[in-house]
């Protein structure tokens, strides 16, 4: 688990003026914690050993191991394909195969991502997802993006009122010139975070639009501005991310919208059915 997604998970624990630490973490991060305790206490408005409670209840030994680990992180983020690809021909290719290697990787990342979720995330989540009063837009990056289509094609049908973000900036501006606070956005951000996906977080928060955020274990910027963060392993059996772990933390939470929703799905899958019929799959 990364430092951040650590703080999230710890956050009902801890103390009002240690909460106060976390969300100044949480909003420039990590460059918040990258500095001297005095710098990061006087940003939360707290005493340094304030600071330093806080660090210790996430089980560091000191502020000196707390930076390790966000320097460590910062070079896990920062990790491209190009990287872990010539880290494998430094290493060899293992002898075992794809096959194998997914086999063993895969599975791990899946169960991982599901037992690390905080459940007060995911219902909180389910919840706004499930509010029909909320218009919900979902939007990613060049590989993300197709989570967030995903996403939408089953929301489509078992709420209605979702859409998917465009990428044409007339049909874009359209979508987004009148967010404000009946909107949703559920966004998808993963390592090599996109600065757009950042830009748009900023833009509707500041029009009182709620985020969900769709993320791996070191967080997106854009947790900072979430309502909620839904982290996922990355683990893959080659050079490029695994999108497998997300995508079953997608269906996760399809399910359990539809849990939420009850008879309304259900009448909202027959109109469909009916529309379709009726439209002859146009």
């Amino acid at each position: 688990m990364g430092v951040a997604a650590l703080i999230r998970q710890r956050l009902g624990e801890c103390s009002p003026a240690e909460r106060r630490v976390a969300r100044a973490l949480l909003a420039s991060y990590p460059a918040a914690g990258l500095g001297t305790v005095a710098a990061l206490a006087e940003r939360a408005e707290v005493s340094a050993p304030t600071v330093l409670r806080f660090l210790s209840r996430l089980g560091f030994g000191g502020y000196p191991e707390f930076q390790r680990a966000l320097r460590d992180e910062l070079a896990e983020r920062e990790a491209s394909p190009l990287t872990a690809y010539r880290a494998a021909e430094r290493t060899g290719v293992p002898p075992e195969g794809a096959l194998p290697r997914a086999a063993a990787t895969l599975p791990e990342a899946v169960a991982g991502t599901l037992a690390e979720l905080p459940q007060g995330e995911l219902d909180a989540a389910v919840r706004l997802l499930a509010d029909q009063q909320l218009r919900v837009t979902a939007a990613g990056g060049r590989f993300s993006g197709l989570l967030a289509h995903y996403l939408v094609l089953h929301l489509m049908q078992v709420r209605g009122g979702s859409r998917l973000l465009p990428r044409t900036p007339v049909e874009r501006t359209d979508m987004l010139v009148d967010v404000g606070r009946r909107d949703l956005f559920a966004l998808f951000d993963f390592r090599r975070y996109e600065e757009p996906t950042l830009e748009l977080a900023r833009e509707v928060t500041g029009r009182g639009a709620k985020v969900v955020l769709f993320t791996d274990r070191w967080l997106s910027p854009v947790a900072g501005l979430a309502e909620v963060v839904l982290p996922s392993r990355v683990e893959s059996p080659s050079a490029y991310d695994s999108f497998v772990p997300s995508l079953a933390l997608v269906e996760t939470v399809v399910a359990a919208v539809i849990d939420r929703l009850g008879p309304v799905a259900g009448t909202r899958l027959k109109a469909m059915e009916a529309a379709q019929q009726a439209f002859g799959g146009a």
